[in-house]
């Protein structure tokens, strides 16, 4: 099985070129799912599992991966089916988002594909807004096309670990309080889950937040209000993007910003579940301002309180 991850390291070129690689498999007899392959630490057969008494249902246990205990989640189950049945048959994605690892209990890994951002789209309106996916894409198989379910995994996770929008105790500069209100600040990002999250952190700080569920639509946006005139660099406080996204992902939204000299000073944070070593290289790549690594919300304040010092100096 980890020779259908081999290349991994090889594949960060085609981040910033608007493409991107799933690693498809499935849960049910028929439907194919994906990840995206940044995500994926490695994918091992179902090793013996733990109990882990008292967890969230959808935890089928703990495997220990190379001395590494790793809470094991049982896809199907947590995202509205029947659990899947624990058995030989089934595989481990292993994974790594918001700075904690994962497994993902499915069924056949079947392999990896190589798209651009703009064949993922978004989930069909009638899916509803509790739905666990991110986006779908449609693939060409021996002439038969086959639809591919993007999970959001920022979802599920939220729902089995409870993300804190607290804030440590001095995070917060009174000083800079009253300087907040009305605020505004764009936010990017095709998973509701993660929006809502850094929604609930900034909104009762007095922020006034503007959503776009993927870059395109964010570029879209911030162009039809450089042809009405206005300087979007000092109307928004900032943008805070993610970097993985239908039909444009982040790097390539920051990156056709700062192209257009009518936006081009638009302080920009790219905030995404992806590791930190590698984004900060991306993001001296396409010319973000900040990367901060989700979920964190004394960073996130940080980050904000920081800019509006610069923006009242």
């Amino acid at each position: 099985m980890k020779k259908v991850l081999d290349s991994v390291d090889q594949r960060t070129k085609l981040v910033g070129e608007n493409r991107l690689e799933l690693l498809l498999f499935k849960i049910s007899a028929t439907q194919l799912f994906a990840i995206n392959v940044f995500k994926v630490k490695e994918v091992v057969k179902l090793p013996t599992l733990s109990a882990l008494p008292g967890s969230n249902p959808s935890i089928s246990g703990v495997a220990n991966i190379r001395g590494l205990s790793i809470p094991v989640i049982n896809l199907r189950g947590a995202i509205g089916f029947s659990p899947m049945p624990v058995s030989e048959d089934c595989n481990l994605i292993i994974t790594e988002y918001n700075r904690s690892v994962q497994g993902f209990l499915v069924g056949k890994v079947e392999h990896i594909v190589n798209m651009t951002w703009s064949d993922i789209m978004p989930p069909p309106k009638f899916a509803g807004p509790n739905n666990y996916l991110t986006a779908i894409t449609k693939l060409q198989d021996n002439g038969v096309e086959r639809l591919v379910s993007i999970i959001d995994v920022e979802k599920v996770l939220a729902e089995i670990i409870d993300y804190d929008i607290t804030l440590s105790e001095g995070v917060l500069d009174e000083d800079l309080a009253t300087h907040m209100l009305g605020r505004k600040v764009l936010i990017v990002d095709d998973s509701s889950t993660a929006r809502k999250q850094v929604r609930d952190t900034l909104t009762p700080l007095g922020i006034e937040i503007i959503e776009a569920s993927d870059g395109l639509q964010a570029l879209n946006l911030l162009k039809s209000w450089v042809a009405d005139g206005k300087n979007v660099a000092e109307d928004l406080l900032m943008m805070i993007t993610d970097a993985e996204m239908p039909e444009m992902d982040g790097y390539k939204l920051t990156s056709e910003i700062r192209a257009d000299e009518r936006m081009a000073a638009l302080y920009i944070t790219l905030n995404t579940s992806l590791s930190g070593s590698f984004n900060n290289a991306m993001v001296e790549k396409v010319g973000c301002d900040k990367f901060i690594s989700k979920f964190q919300p004394d960073l996130l304040v940080g980050v904000v309180q920081d800019r509006l010092k610069t923006v009242l100096n």
